[in-house]
């Protein structure tokens, strides 16, 4: 696990957001890739202009949207600096 915060998000076209995470790195995350259907929580997020209503969350240290959705910071640092997550030596994304 990387518990490392996210500290700026911008949204991009495409459902992709641009990551600013606290050790320096900046990646590129296309959603799409991490909610494979946007059912629940999620289905908003399929209307361009609520994605675009993306905040950061520093008490989470990740991203929200209005209605309580968020996606998990490791998730995230995963699939923007291409390492996978790894939990007691098996790894588990990416």
């Amino acid at each position: 696990m990387f518990l490392i915060d996210i500290t700026a998000v911008r949204p991009l076209q495409n459902r992709a957001l641009e990551l600013t995470f606290a050790d320096g790195l900046k990646g590129i995350v296309n959603l799409n890739q991490i909610v494979r259907q946007y059912t629940g929580v999620f289905a908003p997020l399929l209307d361009d202009d609520f994605f675009r209503q993306v905040s950061l969350n520093r008490e989470l240290g990740t991203i929200v949207w209005p209605n309580g959705a968020d996606i998990c910071p490791d998730v995230l640092y995963s699939y923007a600096s291409g390492k996978p997550v790894m939990i007691n030596g098996q790894r588990v994304l990416n």
